[in-house]
């Protein structure tokens, strides 16, 4: 802070966390430095009563600091912001300022939900049964609190795991996800470099570590061969960041990259029927 105080940050955080994700990038671009605590979702350790406790939805990431706890990635950001407002990632700018939170509100609301849904369907599933064993998954599955990415994430996500692609609304889950990619290169058709004001702010924040996600399970041909060319643009900007890979993929063990890689690429043509992808 500007009179010299140090301020101690402590974020409980997961590689493969989106919503972490968008914390820790958010955090670098402010160069602000955190302790941090590793939570193994896809072992359910978020489930823990002491987590719970501090954040009773069960999810990542958490931020504390000193003894203030700020659960939900995009009131961290928001309260971060307000701390150091002289490295803030939010516009000034009225306009450019509602902009951003059409992006952010849409995240918390449409595509945090189907990126849960994408991923486990796609790739998370396969690791939890594969590595839990039966008994393991059933305790994961029932440890989820009632009321957790969304009012009913408990039911779907034990859908998502035991059904994938055949669970009820997936496939609508994966082209909701898309609409988001196809608004995004829409926006970015113009000629601007980033989605509002032409600066790189919390709107690309938030929307990195989704687009991201899709890359990392070996979907880029949902951008690339001409399909979406502002997008692939626009990541291609992303990744190129100095912050990208620090914030994004160094935090994701090695296993788990791999098991987002190859089952991503394994569910690849289902997506892509589903969308009507020529593969």
């Amino acid at each position: 802070m500007g009179d010299g105080t140090v301020m101690t940050f402590t974020l409980y955080h997961h590689g493969s966390s989106v919503c972490a994700a968008k914390v820790r990038l958010a955090m670098a671009e402010k160069d602000l430095n955190w302790d941090g605590v590793y939570i193994d979702i896809l072992k359910g350790e978020q489930f823990d009563p002491a987590y719970l406790q501090l954040n009773p939805k069960g999810v990542v990431p958490t931020l504390v600091h000193d003894e203030i706890v700020i659960p939900d990635s995009t009131v961290i950001i928001e309260y971060l912001d307000q701390l150091e407002p002289g490295t803030s990632v939010h516009p000034n700018d009225p306009w450019e300022r509602a902009q951003s939170r059409y992006w952010t509100k849409a995240v918390d609301e449409d595509l945090h939900p189907a990126c849960g849904a994408v991923t486990f369907v796609c790739s998370h599933r396969h690791t939890v049964l594969n590595n839990l064993g039966p008994d393991g998954v059933k305790k994961f599955l029932a440890s989820t609190p009632t009321f957790s990415v969304t009012s009913n994430w408990k039911d779907q996500k034990d859908s998502f795991v035991r059904y994938g692609f055949e669970a009820p609304g997936a496939s609508e889950k994966i082209i909701l996800y898309d609409s988001y990619l196809q608004k995004m290169n829409e926006t970015l058709k113009g000629g601007n470099s980033w989605l509002v004001g032409n600066k790189f702010m919390i709107a690309d924040i938030a929307m990195a570590p989704y687009v991201n996600r899709l890359a990392m399970m070996s979907m880029r041909g949902l951008w690339e061969n001409g399909r979406l060319p502002y997008l692939e643009n626009w990541f291609s900007r992303i990744e190129a960041l100095p912050n990208f890979k620090r914030s994004l993929i160094d935090w994701v063990p090695e296993d788990l990259k791999r098991d987002l890689r190859e089952n991503g690429a394994k569910s690849w043509p289902e997506v892509a029927k589903i969308l009507e992808i020529s593969i």
